[in-house]
């Protein structure tokens, strides 16, 4: 199916979400167009905020006119992909940009936190996809384990460059530093 039929879907899909309760996401991966419905825990809120807030600090000093945000959908129609991640780092002035969607080429690096129903999804169809669009940094943060892994250098649709990390460290991703002192695991005080 070309990307234009998936994402007809995606985006009737998006229609019917809007009339479910609860809140729901619309992704396209390697099988086509997924509904999937969204409750991400506090823990899981609270990695994500302290992620961002640390690289909304560097990364105007880095690359002037981008910043770190939660979402929006990315996609490359070129291969047929439409991710919504849970951080991305865009030019600022696409937000303010008509449509649902950022093309993937403008998406310098993408975090993920893992959710602990569906791991599977970051750690083998997004560490797929995000390299096979060009993003040139991932990060995923797993509360369930207190780990971190950054990926980089993507190369012939994966990444060349895998660095394990633990909660604590300071991690480099990409020109920045993620400090992760204050990340908690889920299920731990």
């Amino acid at each position: 199916m070309d990307y234009a039929k998936m994402r007809a879907i995606a985006e009737e899909l998006g229609a019917y979400a809007e009339r479910l309760e609860g809140a729901w996401s619309v992704e396209i991966g390697p099988s086509g167009p997924i509904l999937a419905m969204m409750c991400p825990s506090k823990r899981h809120e609270g990695t994500l905020y302290r992620i961002r807030e640390q690289l909304n600090e560097q990364v105007p000093v880095t690359h002037p006119g981008y910043i770190c945000a939660n979402g929006p959908e990315i996609e490359h129609p070129e291969i047929g992909r439409m991710r919504l991640p849970d951080a991305v780092v865009i030019p600022r002035d696409v937000l303010d940009e008509e449509g649902v969607a950022v093309d993937a080429t403008q998406v310098l690096a993408v975090v993920e936190i893992v959710s602990p129903s569906n791991p599977n999804n970051d750690y083998i169809e997004k560490l797929a996809d995000y390299p096979a669009m060009g993003i040139a940094h991932y990060m995923i943060v797993d509360p369930r384990t207190g780990t971190i892994e950054v990926h980089s250098d993507p190369c012939k649709g994966r990444y060349a460059q895998k660095d394990p990390y633990i909660y604590g460290d300071s991690v480099p991703f990409g020109p920045w530093a993620v400090e992760t002192s204050e990340f908690r695991r889920y299920g731990r005080p």
